[in-house]
């Protein structure tokens, strides 16, 4: 397959999962890309860094800083394991962003709160502890250690028929906030990747590309402040795990049958961004691109909803990590 086709079969959200698929193709490194992986107790830490326009056009991911946080057992409701993803949550945030003590910050949850798999960003707004309001009015009541945090949920554009792009602009301009984040639900092409991985990037987010209806872009040449964006897969596209399906019985064909049978040339020679192609085209009648997502979902969108928002409240409020230091800080 060429680096052409391999491009347009990438359907990812994650920079780790596009260099890997890109790496394992031309079997070397990408000029322009640096990765880091650090391994944990259950906890594998990746940080991409897409330094040129080059290594940009190759990953399909825009210049910036991606870090990864892959902790499989999250899928098991461990609590013990989620603390901990937070904590370090917590920690990969801050050594993203400079924040001033009297620094203020916006966090909007993106997605459409109607639909579980989209509804990650509304739910984390649920358990953010805001303070922009209480700081404005009576500050002695909070003390030290609390930044100014205000937070939203837009709503999609199928609910309220505003770009929300065009809605945080306004925002933007009348809060006037230091910082913003944007946490929305991501699109993956692995399974295994649903719900145990957080990816947080310096560059921006563009609301929907995930499942390709792609919108306005929230980022700092669109708004004019930094922006960080938080997101958590939630789907993968079926067209993807059937040639994952098909990749599977190539191999079992060729373990059982060897690369001379019939069956397995005849699969074989079909290039994968043919087999992709008419995948989506025994689709199309069914509703055309379909996303997949765990049956499990309502209880592990709240879980992860509830690990970010505890993650963003003691990044960004000093009093939360003073308050157990060993706990967020170690």
């Amino acid at each position: 397959m060429s680096l052409k086709q391999q491009k347009h079969s990438i359907r990812t959200d994650l920079a780790i999962e596009a260099h890997q698929m890109l790496v394992g193709e031309v079997d070397r490194e990408i000029p322009g890309v640096q990765v880091e992986t650090e391994e944990k107790e259950r906890l594998r830490i990746s940080r991409v860094h897409i330094s040129s326009p080059e290594a940009e056009q190759r990953m399909g991911k825009q210049q910036g800083k991606y870090i990864t946080l892959e902790a499989p057992g999250l899928r098991q409701k461990n609590t013990e394991l989620q603390d901990m993803v937070s904590r370090q949550f917590t920690k990969e945030l801050l050594s993203m962003v400079e924040l001033a003590d009297n620094s203020s910050v916006l966090i909007v949850g993106l997605g459409n709160w109607n639909v579980t798999p989209d509804a990650l960003g509304p739910r984390v707004v649920k358990d953010l502890l805001v303070t922009r309001h209480i700081l404005a009015l009576e500050p002695e009541t909070l003390g030290e250690g609390f930044r100014a945090v205000s937070a939203i949920s837009p709503g999609v554009l199928g609910i309220t028929g505003v770009e929300t792009g065009e809605i945080i602009q306004g925002l933007v301009e009348k809060v006037r906030p230091d910082l913003l984040i944007a946490v929305d639900a991501l699109a993956a092409r692995s399974l295994t990747r649903l719900h145990t991985t957080i990816q947080i990037a310096d560059t921006g987010i563009t609301p929907g590309s995930g499942v390709g209806n792609k919108r306005l872009k929230i980022s700092h040449e669109t708004i004019g402040i930094p922006v960080i964006a938080v997101g958590v897969p939630t789907v993968v596209d079926a067209v993807t795990i059937a040639d994952d399906l098909t990749s599977h019985l190539l191999e079992a064909i060729m373990r059982e049958a060897g690369p001379e049978s019939p069956v397995y040339k005849v699969i074989q020679s079909i290039a994968e961004g043919d087999r992709r192609a008419v995948m989506s085209e025994v689709l199309e009648p069914y509703g055309g691109r379909l996303m997949v997502t765990p049956k499990e979902i309502d209880t592990l969108v709240e879980d992860t909803a509830k690990l970010l928002a505890g993650g963003l409240n003691a990044a960004l409020h000093p009093a939360i990590q003073s308050a157990d230091s060993g706990k967020y800080l170690h």
